[in-house]
C-alpha cells in the first residue's frame, strides 16, 4: 500500500513545485540539521496557512508532568519531550506595504528543493501583485563546518515595477510545542539586546523534578545589499531589524542572515552572549559563498564513504540517499552525550528522546560507514546511564538494570503503562549491541571493561524478572509487551524470553574472559552464576510442533488468525482506523516480533527455521511500525524471496518520501532510516558479521541494473560493486582480508570479481 508521492523523483534532491498541497508533509521532508540543531522546512517570510513551525536543539528538553487518571507505583514522574526553541529563520518581507504570504498570494514557477548532496534547502518563486513582479530565491543551511551557525540567504530580483521592499530579520522566542498538554510555554526570557548584535536569551521554565534547566542564546547579524537599515526594535521574546528601500526594475537586493545558537549544555549562561558574538564575528569574515563551500565540503567528506549508488532506479536511489542524509543530519557521533531521536529535528512526536531503535537499527549501519569511535560512543552513552538503569529497575521492585524505553538522561520518561512497565525486551537490544560491536570489530576490550558492567546489570534484571513455573518446570516471563505493540500484557513472548536467555548466556561466556580484578568488582558469586545457568538451560520458549514455528506468545494461536489481505483498504492503517481494543484482539502484527529475534540472532537459527516462521508471521504483519520493513527485507533476501525483499526495501527507503504510514506530517521516522542501507548491504548483498567472520551472498534486484557501496571493516575500506552478472570487491584502504563469499573463502588483496550466483 503506497501513498501518493509528495516529492518529485531526483537522485540527489527532494523537489516539490506545489505550495499549499501537503504543506506539513513538505515541511518534514525538507527538514535540515547538523547534529547540534535543526528545523523543519518552514518559510522564512512566514506562512499564515496550516503549518508546523519547529526548531529543535540537540539535548535540550523539558520534563513535562505525567498526567494520568490514576497513579501506579513505579510510574515515571514526567514525560520527557523535545521542546520547540527560538525560531531563528524569520525574515518578514513586505512589498509596497503588503506582507508576502504564500498562503494567500499567487505565485508562479514555485520550486522547493532540498539538495541532499550539499545539505542546503533552496526555494524560489515569482511573486506578482498589481504592476509589480519579483523573483525571490532563498537558500539556507545549518553548518556542519561550524555547528553553532545557521545561514539564510535571500535575493529579490525585481522583474517589473519599482516597489518599496522591506525585509525584517528577527528572532522569535514566543514559541510553543504542538504536543504540549495545556498550551504551556516552556521558555521564559532571560535577556535580550541589540548590541553587539541582536540577541535573545531564553531559559526553560522551572520544573519539580530536579532536572537541569536549559539556557539558550540566539544571536543574528544581517548583511544587506540594496536596502538601507531603517531601525531596530525589541519586545518580549523578540528582537528585530528592518531594512527598506525602493528597488528599480532589473535590480536585485539581497540579505544574508547569520545566526549563532549557544546552549547551556556547552556554555554557561553568563558567557553565552560573548560566545555567540565570537561565532558571528568569525562568520562575518566570510561571504555566503565561502560559508556554503565550507559546509558543502564537510558533506562531501560524509558522502564519500557512505553513499550507495544505484543504477536503473532513481526512486530507489533517492530513497536511500534521503535516509542517509537525514540520519547524518541528526547524529554523526561528535557528542557522546547525544543519541538518535526517533524524529530527530523534524518534529515533536515520541518526545524526541532515545529509544531501543538506536541499538536495533542505527548501530548496525554506523558500524560500517563511520569511524569505530562513533559506534563506540553509542555504547558509551548507555554505559554512562547504567546507574539510572538501576534506578529504573528498583522503581519496579527489581534487581539489576532496566534500560529505559524512552529517555534523555537514562531515567525512564514514557507515560504509557504498556510501554514503561512491559516492553522490557529493550534490555536485550542493549546487550546485543555490545555483541554486535565486538564481533564486527573483532575487539573485546570494550566488552571486558565497560560492557561487562552493562551485561551484568541487565542479567541481574532478567534473573529477578523471570519466575519459575513448578507445573512446567520452566522459567517464564509474564506480563510483557513484545516488539509487536499491538498486543499488551501477554505471557511468554518468544522474543523477550529468547533475548533474556541469550543475554544471560552471553554474560556468562563473557565473564570467563574478564580479569579476576574486574570480576571481583562486579561482586558476582557462584550461587548467582548457577542461577543464571539454570535459567539459560530451563527457559520456556513457546513453540507449536504441528506448525513447526516459534509461537509469538502463549495465546497467540488462539486468535482469529488471518492474513493482512483479509482487511479492506479503507481499514488501513489499522492504528488510524480501529479502536485500540479491536487492535489488541486482532492477529495483526505491527512489526517484526519473532522475526526480530531471528534477525538479531541470525547465526543461531537454520534457514528452514527462518523460512517457516517468516512464511507464518509476515502475512499477518501490517508493517505499521517504521522499524518493520527493514527486518523483513533482510530476512526475505536471505530466504530467496527477492520480490518481497524489494517490496520491503521500497517501503523502508521511501517510507516518508511516499508517506506510507500516513503520518509523515508529524516528522520523519529518523531511527528507521538505516533501513534502506541495511536492506541493500545486509539484504541484497547478504553481508553478515555475527560469527566474527565477514561474509557475503550478493544478488541484484530485478528492477536495478546494479548497485555499489563502501564499508569500513577492521581497518579496511572496501568497495562492493554488484550488477546482474558479477560482484566485485575492491580493497581501497588497509591490509589484505580473508572473507567468505557464497560459502567459500576468498582472499582480498586488491580486487576480487566473481559471477553472481542465481
Amino acid at each position: 500500500m503506497r501513498m501518493k508521492r509528495i516529492a518529485k523523483i531526483d537522485p540527489w534532491k527532494v523537489i516539490t513545485t506545489e505550495v499549499k498541497k501537503d504543506k506539513r508533509v513538505q515541511e518534514s521532508l525538507t527538514a535540515i540539521g547538523n547534529g547540534y540543531m535543526g528545523l523543519r522546512g518552514n518559510f522564512e517570510e512566514g506562512y499564515s496557512g496550516d503549518s508546523h513551525i519547529g526548531t529543535y536543539l540537540a539535548g535540550v528538553w523539558y520534563p513535562d508532568k505525567t498526567r494520568v487518571g490514576w497513579w501506579k507505583i513505579g510510574y515515571p514522574e514526567y514525560f520527557g519531550k523535545v521542546i520547540n526553541a527560538t525560531n531563528f529563520i524569520p525574515v518578514t518581507i513586505q512589498v509596497d506595504g503588503h506582507k508576502v504570504d504564500l498562503a494567500v498570494d499567487d505565485v508562479k514557477e514555485y520550486r522547493l528543493e532540498l539538495d541532499m548532496k550539499e545539505g542546503v534547502l533552496n526555494r524560489s518563486f515569482v511573486w506578482s501583485k498589481d504592476d509589480t513582479e519579483i523573483a525571490f530565491t532563498f537558500a539556507r543551511f545549518v553548518s556542519v563546518a561550524t555547528k553553532e551557525l545557521a545561514v539564510i540567504h535571500i535575493e529579490a530580483n525585481v522583474l517589473k515595477g519599482s516597489p518599496v521592499i522591506e525585509m525584517t530579520p528577527h528572532l522569535d522566542g514566543d514559541v510553543e510545542n504542538e504536543d504540549s498538554n495545556y498550551d504551556e510555554q516552556f521558555w521564559i526570557e532571560r535577556d535580550r539586546g541589540l548590541t553587539p548584535y541582536p540577541y535573545l536569551t531564553s531559559k526553560t521554565v522551572e520544573n519539580n523534578f530536579g532536572t537541569d534547566r536549559f539556557t539558550v542564546t540566539t544571536m543574528m547579524n544581517s548583511d544587506v545589499s540594496g536596502l538601507a537599515k531603517a531601525d531596530s526594535s525589541e519586545s518580549d521574546m523578540l528582537v528585530a531589524e528592518n531594512y527598506k528601500g525602493t528597488v528599480s526594475e532589473g535590480e536585485t537586493v539581497s540579505l544574508t542572515k547569520l545566526v549563532s545558537v549557544i546552549t547551556s549544555r556547552d556554555v554557561e549562561e553568563a558567557d553565552q552572549v560573548k560566545a555567540a558574538e565570537a561565532i558571528l564575528t568569525e562568520a562575518n569574515e566570510a561571504s555566503f559563498a565561502e560559508l556554503k563551500t565550507a559546509h558543502v565540503s564537510e558533506w562531501e567528506n560524509r558522502w564519500n564513504n557512505a553513499d550507495v549508488v544505484i543504477e536503473g532506479d532513481e526512486a530507489s536511489q533517492q530513497g536511500v540517499r534521503f535516509n542517509i542524509f537525514q540520519l547524518f543530519s541528526t547524529y554523526y557521533g561528535e557528542d557522546p552525550r547525544l543519541n538518535v531521536g526517533p524524529k530527530g529535528f523534524t518534529g515533536e512526536k515520541y518526545g524526541g528522546a532515545t529509544y531501543w531503535d538506536t541499538e536495533s537499527c542505527i548501530l548496525p549501519m554506523y558500524l560500517s560507514i563511520t569511524d569505530e569511535e562513533v559506534s563506540k560512543q553509542l555504547l558509551v552513552y548507555r554505559h554512562n546511564q547504567l546507574e539510572e538503569a538501576h534506578v529504573n529497575a528498583s522503581k519496579q521492585g527489581l534487581e539489576g538494570a532496566l534500560y529505559p524505553m524512552v529517555t534523555f538522561t537514562g531515567i525512564e520518561c514514557h507515560n504509557e503503562w504498556e510501554i514503561t512497565f512491559e516492553e522490557i525486551h529493550r534490555n536485550g537490544a542493549i546487550a546485543h549491541a555490545i555483541f554486535n560491536y565486538s564481533t564486527y570489530f573483532g575487539d573485546e576490550s570494550y566488552l571486558l571493561d565497560k560492557g561487562i558492567e552493562v551485561l551484568t546489570g541487565i542479567s541481574r534484571f532478567w534473573a529477578d524478572r523471570v519466575h519459575y513455573s513448578k507445573r512446567n518446570e520452566k522459567y517464564m516471563i509474564h506480563g510483557v509487551t513484545g516488539p509487536n505493540e499491538y498486543e499488551n500484557n501477554i505471557n511468554n513472548n518468544w522474543y523477550t524470553n529468547t533475548m533474556a536467555a541469550w543475554t544471560l548466556r552471553y554474560t556468562l561466556e563473557s565473564l570467563e574472559k574478564v580479569s579476576d580484578e574486574k570480576k571481583a568488582s562486579l561482586n558476582i558469586g557462584s550461587e548467582e552464576l548457577d542461577k543464571w545457568k539454570d535459567i539459560v538451560e530451563n527457559m520456556y520458549f513457546p513453540k507449536d510442533d504441528e506448525l513447526d514455528v516459534f509461537v509469538q506468545h502463549d495465546t497467540f494461536l488462539d486468535k482469529d488468525l488471518r492474513p493482512v489481505t483479509a482487511l479492506r483498504p479503507e481499514e488501513r492503517p489499522i492504528n488510524q482506523n480501529w479502536s485500540w481494543d479491536k487492535i489488541l484482539r486482532s492477529p495483526f502484527i505491527k512489526q517484526a516480533d519473532v522475526l526480530q529475534g531471528l534477525y538479531f540472532l541470525n547465526h543461531e537459527y537454520s534457514l528452514s527455521e527462518k523460512e517457516r516462521n517468516f512464511d507464518f508471521y509476515e502475512p499477518m504483519t501490517v508493517h505499521e511500525s517504521s522499524l518493520s520493513p527493514l527486518v523483513h527485507s533482510i530476512l526475505a533476501s536471505e530466504l530467496g524471496k527477492k520480490e518481497k525483499a524489494f517490496e520491503m526495501y521500497e517501503r523502508t527507503a521511501r517510507l516518508d518520501l511516499d508517506n506510507y504510514n500516513n503520518d509523515t506530517e508529524d516528522g520523519l521516522h529518523i531511527t528507521s532510516m538505516s533501513g534502506g542501507w541495511l536492506s541493500i548491504v545486509h539484504g541484497f548483498a547478504g553481508m553478515r558479521t555475527l560469527t566474527g567472520e565477514l561474509s557475503f551472498e550478493p544478488y541484484c534486484p530485478e528492477k536495478w541494473d546494479g548497485y555499489e557501496f563502501k564499508l569500513k571493516y577492521r581497518g579496511r575500506l572496501i568497495k562492493v560493486i554488484v550488477d546482474k552478472e558479477n560482484v566485485e570487491f575492491a580493497l581501497q584502504e588497509g591490509d589484505a582480508l580473508d572473507f567468505n563469499l557464497y560459502g567459500e573463502s576468498v582472499t582480498l588483496t586488491d580486487s576480487v570479481k566473481q559471477a553472481i550466483r542465481k
